[in-house]
């Protein structure tokens, strides 16, 4: 193809143009913005992080500097089914019947379980979520997949929100049917984020020098992870806040009325 020496001139030595200059200073904060919340962001989450951050930008310009940075967000995974019930044991009726809503913080908990494959073999985690904030209230990692592991995370939970012990907060048990997701929605997504942002996340496992070891290693991170989920990262389902946001906005507005 054949051009004109004035024209490639000109382009040779044309200034950057506004969008340029502006992409060469927004780019890099978009980038490490997105490498802050563990890699996992796509572009509407990395926008509302990006101007929360006080970046003045839309979503189609995070859209277009993810392109020219390589990054894009994580996607999650099929899971696959932990639970094998003991047809003998006697099981609590199901209390929630998918209702996964709640009117305060502690008026409702779920709580469930995945697992994890490392080197030394497979490594369980549990977690329990508070319904009306999202927030995990307590957590455990062990090597066995018995019954205590879902109740050390509940006691840490108890613990953690109430100061006492799983005997002392007066909880009604409730467990849904085996095998159906639909039971027990809020905890299976908790679970599968945790597989997507951080257990099977490229990111993390740079982080943490190469697949995960085993027990310890993951504990550790698992442990950074939920501090990062409860007060950082941005949830779709409660309107792009966090839970601490989302329990700060109750706990502020409870004040405000007993104070009126």
């Amino acid at each position: 193809m054949e051009i004109a020496p004035t024209t490639y001139w000109s382009a040779k030595t044309r200034p950057p143009c506004a969008r340029a200059l502006r992409d060469a200073v927004v780019g890099p904060k978009i980038e490490a913005l997105w490498l802050k919340n563990y890699s996992v962001y796509g572009r509407r989450k990395l926008a509302k992080a990006a101007r929360k951050a006080g970046l003045d930008v839309g979503r189609d310009q995070v859209a277009r500097l993810m392109r020219t940075h390589s990054i894009r967000g994580a996607s999650r995974a099929r899971e696959r089914f932990t639970t094998h019930a003991d047809p003998a044991a006697v099981r609590a009726p199901d209390l929630v019947c998918r209702d996964f809503t709640a009117t305060r913080p502690d008026h409702k908990w779920v709580a469930d379980f995945t697992y994890c494959s490392t080197w030394s073999g497979i490594v369980y985690v549990a977690f329990v979520v508070d319904v009306y904030s999202r927030r995990i209230v307590g957590w455990k990692a062990a090597r066995t997949m018995h019954a205590s592991l879902v109740v050390d995370a509940l006691n840490m939970a108890a613990w953690t929100r109430r100061d006492t012990s799983l005997d002392g907060i007066g909880a009604s048990p409730s467990i849904g049917t085996v095998a159906d997701s639909y039971d027990n929605a809020i905890a299976e997504s908790v679970n599968a984020l945790y597989k997507t942002e951080l257990h099977r996340n490229p990111a993390a496992l740079a982080a943490n020098g190469g697949p995960w070891r085993g027990l310890d290693d993951l504990e550790i991170t698992t442990c950074g992870w939920v501090g990062w989920f409860n007060n950082e990262r941005l949830h779709g389902e409660l309107d792009d806040l966090t839970p601490a946001e989302i329990e700060d906005n109750y706990y502020r507005h409870q004040s405000q009325t007993h104070a009126a």
